[in-house]
């Protein structure tokens, strides 16, 4: 089913890796976290600059002249940057450890894109139709067509098609480990994605800056662009069946200048949202975290208001960093010995505490990116301190 190769030809052994250490991971996380997907933590050498190792409110005001004041929103994360510079305008607890719920979707459509033929189909599996709630509502055993299915995926977020995605990468597993790799090529290292549609999972967690690194790429997607603005679409559930696909993100109607975004809700993530937007030749990108319901299109708007006001008026207080780059002969390793190791570690104390990232979470998704096509990332996860969310 994949298109092209490149640097995922080494997959098949990253998925099962990947796979084993999931498996590991999730009743331990399940255990020492119960009601708390991942806890929040800093970087005291954060990426995308100093400053963004804070946790409050970060914005920096000209000493002279007046502007516009940043709104006070209920978000426990986000960041507005401007998506063609980098600049980060401002930010709060930019790389502190939450749930991504639905935004999750952005990074399995932007890593997913380059690798699966949009006009080849994947067969329904009973694990993808299972999923609660499906949304779409796939067959099992009937045949879809991939683009429709990343139709699905970023209108009206469905999370059966998700599943259907991933599979089509050649495995569960297989699919995972793509998704993982790329998140470790933007440098996205707060993310560690265990369910491809974002529903809450032990071990899985976002930050606000990684999301804007995850937009950022996704702007630069024709593929993906086209998908996630269709405001309405045709999906064939079975030969005699269709269905109509309203896209969820509110702001593409609402909005002028809007040019995409992913809204996303479970009862732990709370709301979450990314939202881009265009006018005067700027674009911005605007990421939340932990909003109440329903409030993320209007907190967005509000954000991405101030950030047209002020851009070019205040100082960054970070950078969205670049892509990093495959190494040049790059030192053949395994890092499936050093994964299994760490899962009997961690095996062994069951009930220590996750606060950050835990070595087998680091260990096993590191020896995934590693192995997955011999991509020679310099993947690097740093520990960051303990910290509660507030």
């Amino acid at each position: 089913m994949l298109d092209r190769f490149g640097r995922r030809t080494g997959l098949a052994a990253a998925g099962a890796v990947l796979t084993a250490v999931l498996a590991a991971v999730a009743p331990a996380a399940a255990a020492a976290s119960p009601s708390a997907a991942a806890t929040p933590a800093v970087s005291p050498a954060a990426i995308g600059g100093a400053q963004l190792s804070g946790r409050g409110v970060i914005v920096n005001y000209p000493s002279t002249g007046s502007v516009p004041r940043l709104p006070d929103v209920k978000a426990s994360a986000f960041v507005i940057a401007d998506a063609g510079t980098g600049q980060v305008l401002a930010a709060r607890d930019p790389h502190g450890w939450y749930r991504p719920a639905s935004t999750l979707k952005v990074l399995t459509a932007i890593s997913l894109i380059p690798v699966l033929n949009p006009d080849a189909t994947v067969v329904a599996t009973k694990q993808a139709v299972a999923v609660t709630p499906n949304v779409v509502g796939l067959l099992p055993g009937h045949a879809y067509k991939i683009s429709d299915l990343f139709t699905a995926l970023l209108t009206i977020s469905a999370n059966d098609a998700a599943v259907a995605l991933v599979q089509a990468a050649g495995s569960f597993g297989q699919g995972m480990a793509v998704i993982n790799a790329e998140a470790r090529h933007l440098q996205a290292d707060d993310t560690v994605a265990v369910q491809p549609n974002g529903l809450d999972a032990p071990g899985q967690h976002t930050s606000a800056y990684d999301l804007a690194l995850i937009a950022r790429q996704a702007l630069r997607m024709p593929a993906f662009l086209k998908y996630d603005q269709a405001i309405t679409a045709k999906f064939p559930v079975s030969v005699k069946k269709s269905v109509t696909l309203y896209n969820q993100n509110a702001l593409l109607t609402s909005y002028p200048g809007a040019v995409g975004g992913k809204i996303g809700w479970t009862s732990a993530a709370g709301a979450t949202y990314v939202g881009m937007a265009r006018r005067n030749g700027v674009t911005l990108i605007v990421t939340l975290l932990h909003c109440p319901a329903l409030t993320e299109i209007g907190v967005g708007k509000s954000l991405l208001n101030w950030g047209f006001a002020v851009d070019g008026k205040v100082r960054g207080v970070g950078t969205l960093v670049s892509a990093r780059q495959p190494a040049a002969r790059a030192p053949a390793r395994s890092s499936a010995a050093d994964a299994r190791a760490a899962a009997r570690q961690a095996a062994a104390r069951p009930h220590a505490a996750v606060s950050g990232p835990s070595v087998l979470t680091t260990a096993g998704f590191s020896g995934a990116a590693l192995l997955a096509a011999g991509l020679g990332f310099a993947y690097s996860r740093r520990q960051r301190p303990p910290r509660h969310r507030d």
